[in-house]
């Protein structure tokens, strides 16, 4: 039997962040430092959180770009001097022989009017336009050059360029493929740069089927795992998930209370790391956050709204060094999955169970705020992708019901946004681990979606002890490679024909179920003597190295379009040393398990002799937003059946679904901030909402009514009457989105609670 709480308004429906200062104010002429002290000056209603009164200062990237008050960068070395002094002196010896006089004169002429020419052509466009190239081919020696593009005098530098971050270090950017970073003070949504030869920089169209997206999670970053920050629940042994490290977290004031969150926010990953990204050849990053970037309520323990600057803070970087972003909401109220990175470990209340319907409203006006940010012209090109929802568990949440949520929210986001190319962000959809095949020919034409799918061995349930150490070149790995290829290329080669842009938005090297934490701080098989090798790469040999980069190579080609997960892994705080190899592509770049240029994966599926259909690289027009796009048959979209959806699993017997709890939408909108740059640039900065003609309120829990707990509901008991008395049946929908509403059936259900597997991932 579930608990229940008396209704009083979520303490974050009152302190939005429209309420409240974006960042504190600090002498920095960029975007100012993330910190968590805007938050003292609140409401009276504001959340309740342990964190102290003073914000922490910590050293290290704490700014995203550079203070006019820190070091300059090193000049790049100039061209020549100005010529025409040198000229003159020449002019001036030659010999003057009277019978030539005529010549001599017409002949210093000719040099006075090509040097008048010739000498503002080389310093305002070769000059310029030289040391752009030389930051761009990795042939410089150093140094920052004048960039093009934009308002103001931007900084530049290629290979070689000494980076200065915001607390006076310094690092020296390593690109071999032509990349280069560009930033612009006056400018600060600047988007020349470029990370390699291969891709297009960020004011220019990314071309679906010809470019490749070679991407990297920024995975426990701004959603928190045990393994991958595995000090952080070391510390706190009971904590199974974020729900609980926060708990705990905050009742221990003595060490910092939650802005130890904050301070993990600041430190885990740095503008070093995104450098060193663009230099490793890829091109794109996957940013996992928290619905708690905009808002937690009252009963929810997640540090709110204090990740959020810090999330401004990465994009800002990835848009210094040239790299897209796919922004994924990866945790949904409720729990859309019941695995500990979707904040709490447990039962699934998404759109399953007594509290599923009212979670999704919640959810999709969570997926609302995001998009009304990103679609604004100054994010729009370097977040051109948005991840709706992070790996629903179909099997739990049933497939007609997640269709009906996906429709759903593909109307509200285009009815903000607008159609075609160019209106807001590729909405990203996740195949709920049912494959990718059973989504073919999903809402034909819309406009464009992408399925994301996340291929992994390590959790199929299989004991996976085949060697992959076997050898050298294409006798390395082991069955890994040749399963890799036969496993993934035929599927995701038949998707983008059958659904259309199809990516992976997660995988890795982790062929086998092996590492601290893996499969949750409970589980210790991940880390017992079978798995000892695995979990310490410093006893890797060299024919170790080759069978997991074979194994790699594989995957990469055979996926196609990936990001990898995960960037870094977080040492343990017993070894003092990553626990957790496998999945950490920086580790595995720096000693050699990784490729160092992500291209060289092409064509090994098919020397592995694995035969293949490929795909031919082209969309149809509609599924890019061009012609067709929106144009959804009204057949089409019958077959899914309307929101909110007909029946919702997880119910206990003889539950009357029309009595299922829902909230109204009465509360104000809590908008995400823009930054804040000091001092102003000369461009405008957005406001955080996009579409103006946006206005509808936020859902909010019914004055006097009582709910049961949102995040473990699925056995709760149902309620017997509607709350208020009087109040429309559920199968109306409160949220501000553009459906139909249509009646929901009132007959009895009957449903098995489901079981939720352990692993971090289910297939």
């Amino acid at each position: 039997m579930s608990s229940f709480h008396t209704s009083s308004r979520p303490d974050s429906q009152v302190d939005s962040h429209g309420m409240a200062l974006n960042t504190p104010s600090q002498d920095h002429p960029f975007l100012e430092p993330p910190r968590a002290s805007y938050l003292e000056q609140t409401s009276e209603f504001a959340s309740d959180s342990s964190r102290g009164s003073s914000a922490f200062h910590f050293a290290g990237n704490s700014s995203p770009l550079l203070s006019q008050h820190e070091k300059q960068l090193i000049e790049a070395s100039r061209g020549p001097d100005y010529p025409n002094a040198r000229w003159s002196t020449s002019a001036q010896k030659r010999p003057i022989v009277t019978r030539r006089i005529f010549w001599v004169i017409a002949f210093v002429v000719l040099l006075l009017v090509a040097a008048a020419i010739v000498i503002p052509v080389y310093f305002l466009v070769i000059k310029p336009h030289s040391n752009l190239s030389t930051s761009g081919t990795g042939t410089g020696t150093g140094g920052s050059g004048s960039g093009s593009g934009g308002s103001g005098n931007p900084t530049t530098g290629g290979n070689g360029s000494v980076v200065t971050t915001s607390d006076g270090t310094t690092f020296t950017y390593i690109n071999n493929f032509g990349g280069f970073w560009v930033y612009n003070p006056e400018d600060p949504f600047n988007n020349d740069a470029q990370p390699n030869s291969w891709t297009p920089p960020l004011n220019t169209s990314w071309n679906w089927g010809q470019d490749k997206i070679y991407g990297v999670n920024l995975g426990g970053l701004f959603v928190l795992e045990p393994f991958i920050s595995p000090a952080l629940f070391q510390k706190y042994p009971a904590a199974v998930d974020e729900w609980t490290l926060s708990t705990l977290m905050a009742a221990d004031t003595g060490s910092g209370g939650l802005n130890q969150i904050e301070d993990h926010y600041n430190t885990f990953i740095t503008e070093q790391d995104i450098a060193e990204m663009a230099g490793a050849g890829l091109n794109w990053i996957r940013l996992p956050i928290p619905f708690w970037a905009i808002e937690k309520w009252s009963f929810e323990p997640f540090l709110d709204k204090v990740c959020w600057p810090y999330i401004l803070r990465v994009l800002q970087w990835a848009r210094k060094y040239g790299l897209r972003v796919n922004l994924d909401l990866h945790t949904i109220p409720g729990s859309q999955n019941g695995y500990n990175h979707s904040g709490k470990l447990g039962s699934i209340n998404f759109l399953n169970g007594v509290m599923g319907l009212a979670n999704a409203e919640r959810a999709l006006n969570y997926i609302r705020v995001i998009v009304e940010f990103v679609s604004q012209p100054e994010w729009q090109p370097v977040v051109p992708v948005f991840s709706i929802i992070n790996e629903p568990l179909v099997s739990a949440i049933g497939k007609d019901q997640m269709t009906t949520f996906y429709l759903s929210a593909y109307d509200m986001i285009r009815s903000i946004t607008g159609i075609g190319e160019g209106h807001g962000p590729y909405i990203v959809i996740h195949d709920g681990f049912l494959g990718v095949g059973s989504w073919a020919g999903f809402l034909q034409g819309s406009d464009r979606i992408i399925l994301d799918t996340h291929p992994y061995f390590a959790f199929d349930g299989n004991s996976n002890t085949e060697p992959i150490a076997t050898g050298t070149g294409l006798q390395a790995g082991g069955i890994w490679p040749q399963t890799a290829c036969n496993s993934w290329a035929d599927s995701m080669n038949a998707s983008q024909t059958a659904f259309g842009i199809t990516v992976a938005g997660e995988f890795s090297n982790g062929y086998n179920a092996c590492g601290l934490f893996l499969l949750g701080t409970t589980v210790t098989s991940s880390s017992g003597p079978s798995c000892s090798l695995f979990l310490d790469s410093s006893q890797w040999n060299q024919t170790m190295k080759d069978g997991l980069m074979e194994f790699t190579l594989a995957s990469m080609d055979a996926l196609q379009n990936w990001f990898y997960w995960t960037w870094k892994i977080g040492n343990s705080s017993t070894t003092n040393s990553v626990e957790s190899p496998l999945w950490s592509y920086q580790l595995g770049l720096q000693n050699g398990w990784i490729p160092a240029d992500p291209r060289t994966a092409v064509g090994t599926c098919e020397a592995l002799g694995v035969s293949q259909q490929p795909f031919d690289g082209q969309y149809a027009s509609w599924q890019t937003g061009g012609a067709g796009a929106g144009a959804i048959p009204a057949s089409s979209i019958a077959t899914y059946g309307q929101y909110p959806p007909a029946t919702i699993s997880g119910l206990p017997p003889s539950a009357i679904q029309a009595l299922l709890p829902t909230y109204t939408s009465t509360s104000a909108i809590p908008t995400l901030p823009p930054p804040t740059f000091t001092p102003s640039p000369t461009v405008t900065v957005g406001g955080g909402w996009y579409d103006s003609a946006d206005t509808g309120l936020a859902p909010t829990e019914v004055q006097g009514c009582s709910y049961p707990s949102a995040w473990d509901a699925v056995s709760s008991l149902m309620p017997t009457a509607l709350c208020p008395p009087g109040t429309v049946p559920v199968g109306v929908s409160t949220v501000p989105i553009p459906t139909t509403s249509v009646g929901v059936s009132t007959a009895q259900i009957t449903t098995t609670p489901v079981t939720v597997p352990t692993a971090r991932r289910a297939r």
